[in-house]
C-alpha cells in the first residue's frame, strides 16, 4: 500500500487583546504575528515543494483562525483550501471568559472539575481523537488519490485536537497536563503512514524564530 503523510498544522497566534478563552467562538483573526507566522509555513512547504516534497490536499477547519492560516500555504501550493468540520477545535464549558485562574476557581466553576481523564469540561478525548482521525484518514486517502505514492497532505487545526490525536498514534494515555503539550503555534504534528498504519509521528515547528512572545493563552 502507498505511504503517504497528514501534516496536522496548528493555527497561528490570534488577536486576542482581552485574553478570551475563545474556543469555537467566530472571528478571531490572527494577529499580526499569527499572519507572518502563516506566511513562514507556506514558504516552508513550498521550499519542500521545491525540494521533491508531493503535497496536492490542504483541509482547514472552519474557524477564522485555521481558514487564514490556511490562506498563504494555499496560495504558494495553489491548491484549495476543503473546509472539514471533524478537525474544528475542541467543545469547551470556558469558551468565553476571560482565561485565566481566577476565573477558572470560581466556586460556579467546580463541578466541571469532577471527571479531569475525560476531561468533564468539555469535548472528551477520546471524541476528538475519534472525529480528527476519520479526517485524517479521508485526509489521507485523497493524498494518494491525487499524489500516489509518498503524496502529503496538510490539515489546519487546534491545538488541543492535534495533541490528542498525536497522544493515540504514540499509543500514549490521553489525560495530560495541559502546560506541557508540545504543540506550539504554527507548530506540524506529521502522522506517517506505511501500509494504512501509522509508522511514525515527526513534530517539528518551521515558525519557531516567531514564537518568543507569542501569546499563549490556554485552550487556544
Amino acid at each position: 500500500m502507498p505511504q503517504a503523510t497528514v501534516h496536522l498544522l496548528r493555527h497561528g497566534e490570534v488577536y486576542n487583546p482581552d485574553g478570551i478563552l475563545y474556543g469555537r467562538l467566530p472571528e478571531f483573526h490572527l494577529s499580526e504575528r499569527g499572519r507572518e507566522m502563516a506566511k513562514m509555513l507556506a514558504d516552508h512547504f513550498a521550499a519542500r515543494v521545491a525540494q521533491g516534497a508531493n503535497i496536492v490536499h490542504l483541509v482547514s477547519s472552519p474557524l477564522t483562525r485555521a481558514q487564514e492560516t490556511a490562506l498563504p500555504t494555499s496560495q504558494a501550493l495553489d491548491l484549495q483550501i476543503h473546509t472539514d468540520p471533524r478537525i474544528i477545535e475542541a467543545e469547551n464549558h470556558f469558551e468565553g471568559l476571560k482565561a485565566g485562574v481566577s476565573e477558572f476557581i470560581k466556586p460556579k466553576h467546580w463541578f466541571e472539575y469532577r471527571n479531569p481523564l475525560r476531561p468533564s469540561w468539555g469535548e472528551s478525548y477520546q471524541d476528538q481523537v475519534t472525529r480528527m482521525r476519520a479526517a485524517v484518514e479521508d485526509a489521507r486517502l485523497k493524498a494518494i488519490e491525487l499524489g500516489g505514492d509518498g503524496a502529503e497532505a496538510i490539515l489546519v487545526s487546534h491545538q488541543l485536537p492535534i495533541y490528542a490525536t498525536r497522544l493515540s498514534a504514540e499509543g500514549r494515555p490521553l489525560w495530560h497536563d495541559p502546560r506541557k503539550r508540545e504543540c506550539t503555534l504554527t507548530s506540524l504534528t506529521s502522522l506517517v503512514f506505511d501500509d494504512g498504519k501509522v509508522a511514525r509521528v515527526d513534530y517539528s515547528e518551521p515558525a519557531a524564530v516567531l514564537l518568543p512572545g507569542a501569546a499563549k493563552t490556554p485552550g487556544a
